[in-house]
């Protein structure tokens, strides 16, 4: 199943977003265990799961990560996950067709 995901590093104090086609737990622990080198995602080791999105397809999941990150915004992850109508509203907003 597809995911659009967003990690927390608690020592950087900041959010990782990303999408998967995999298994999610795998795809933390590679970005735990510095498996993605030299990538934003390696210069922390404690990346803890704080939302996943699941889609129904790889496109979907694609165009939720792209529209969370051109948020550039701290506020907007977190109320994500505060208000979760957010979530619903993204998925019927990017359908796949």
């Amino acid at each position: 199943m597809p995911y659009c995901y967003i990690l927390y590093s608690p020592s950087k104090n900041t959010y990782y977003i990303g999408f998967t086609q995999t298994d999610l737990t795998e795809r933390i622990f590679k970005h735990n265990s510095g498996f993605y080198d030299k990538t934003y995602s390696s210069y922390c080791n404690d990346w803890i799961l704080y939302l996943s999105i699941e889609c129904v397809d790889a496109s979907q999941a694609m165009k939720i990560e792209k529209h969370i990150k051109r948020m550039k915004s701290k506020v907007y992850i977190e109320n994500l996950k505060k208000y979760p109508e957010i979530v619903v509203r993204l998925l019927k907003s990017y359908k796949s067709t």
